[in-house]
């Protein structure tokens, strides 16, 4: 499938943000924890979400879709702890489940993770954290093993600042006996989030969103009710949307805080952000202006809005610098922004950008997820046609995009063949 996109539409209204995917998968291993119904709302309806649905019910947890944005899950009648499937392979966050499997039952055997080729992302900080929890580790024939018959609370200090390594150490400490002790933790919002989850099913967990986490270990957890917080990263994506069309787009259901340092981008360009309590308005600018970026942990300036910022910046006047921190693979897409007329050219982590007045529609791929959203954005602002291939990428972790994007004005069709092609250029003179 491809997204097909005439470009030149200054987007404008009003756009509904889903549920943080990236809060959502760890928040959906979590709830395999406890023997009651665990009930979460606000679940954006992406493909990384339904694999991971599809591996908890596989396991034997029971999993009901109350509705599109609603899941109650009770893991009572669990009868494996080994997930492994073709399916299970292609998503990241599946590494979840040795946290909480291991919390929960002293064992778990899973397949070790996809998820997008940006870069190398070791799960040593994972393993190292099982392993100072009594955990025997090992990997074998593709699967991660961890296994005990007594998980002990420890003092565990993280060598790098790992999102996932914190919240799969979380997710196994709340059931494991005594108190542990979390350094240079991580304190992204998606944190906070599994965590509040966590203490409402019972779990002790103190600190979530600093850089030390206090955890007692709890024997049981209980059911909840519980609603995920908004996607900081679609939130993000939105709002250089309106950046890159000289837009006038104003986001719903959004926390304002989550999004300050990709705020403070777009203010320093020359666009014009209105906050209120839930609500943010991006007003663009004819005029946008150079400036640098260097993603970094939360509260920095987010690793996962690298591309879209770029493909921004490529329309502001001077010559601007983005500095990739954390993942070494981020700039893949930059080739195929340069099909659309970007002048880029990348420097070991640091892409040298001197804006341009506009971009070229042109047939173009989506390397990875979030590289994928940013060649989307260049298409809406392209004269002419542009072509996004291997949307697959894209559908991981945006929910109904295309369709949110023509809520704002946006000439976009997900296209299947040459036919639906023809009708789309006909259909967009």
């Amino acid at each position: 499938m491809q997204y097909a996109i005439k470009g030149g539409n200054r987007l404008s209204g009003e756009v509904q943000i889903g549920g943080a995917k990236n809060a959502a998968l760890g928040i959906l291993a979590a709830a395999i924890m406890a023997d009651e119904d665990v009930i979460i709302d606000n679940l954006p309806d992406v493909r990384d979400i339904n694999v991971l649905l599809e591996a908890i019910q596989d396991i034997g947890a029971e999993v009901e879709r109350v509705n599109r944005h609603e899941v109650r899950i009770n893991g009572k009648n669990i009868h494996s702890v080994h997930v492994n499937g073709e399916f299970i392979r292609r998503i990241r966050a599946s590494y979840y489940l040795l946290g909480a499997l291991l919390g929960k039952y002293r064992k778990a055997e899973v397949a070790l993770p996809g998820g997008c080729d940006i870069g190398v992302r070791p799960i040593d900080q994972h393993l190292k954290g099982f392993r100072r929890l009594g955990a025997k580790v090992s990997v074998q024939y593709g699967m991660v093993v961890a296994e005990t018959k007594n998980l002990t609370g420890g003092h565990i200090y993280l060598d790098v600042v790992s999102v996932g390594a914190t919240i799969n150490i979380m997710l196994a400490a709340a059931m494991a006996d005594g108190n542990t002790i979390l350094e240079n933790a991580a304190k992204e919002p998606h944190i906070v989030d599994v965590a509040n989850l966590l203490n409402s099913m019972g779990a002790n967990i103190k600190g979530a969103g600093t850089d030390v986490i206090r955890i007692k270990g709890v024997k049981k957890l209980h059911g909840t009710t519980y609603s995920i917080i908004p996607d900081q990263i679609e939130a993000g994506t939105f709002m250089v949307s309106a950046a890159v069309t000289n837009g006038d787009v104003t986001l719903k259901n959004v926390i304002p805080k989550h999004l300050e340092s990709i705020a403070a981008k777009l203010l320093e360009m020359g666009c014009t952000i209105i906050e209120e309590d839930d609500t943010i308005r991006v007003i663009g600018t004819e005029n946008l202006q150079n400036t640098h970026v260097k993603t970094l942990p939360y509260p920095g300036f987010p690793t996962d809005m690298q591309p879209q910022i770029t493909v921004a910046l490529s329309l502001a006047h001077g010559t601007s610098l983005v500095t990739e921190s954390i993942f070494e693979n981020r700039f893949k897409y930059v080739d195929e922004l340069a099909k659309m007329g970007a002048q880029i050219r990348v420097e070991s982590n640091v892409a040298v950008i001197d804006g341009i007045s506009h971009y070229m529609g042109a047939e173009v791929i989506a390397p990875d997820l979030r590289a994928g959203a940013a060649l989307v954005l260049a298409g809406l602002a392209a004269d002419g046609i542009t072509i996004v291939d291997d949307i697959k990428y894209i559908q991981r972790g945006y929910e109904d995009f295309d369709e949110k994007l023509r809520g704002l004005g946006a000439q976009i069709e997900m296209i299947n063949d040459d036919h639906d092609l023809r009708k789309f250029l006909i259909s967009a003179v």
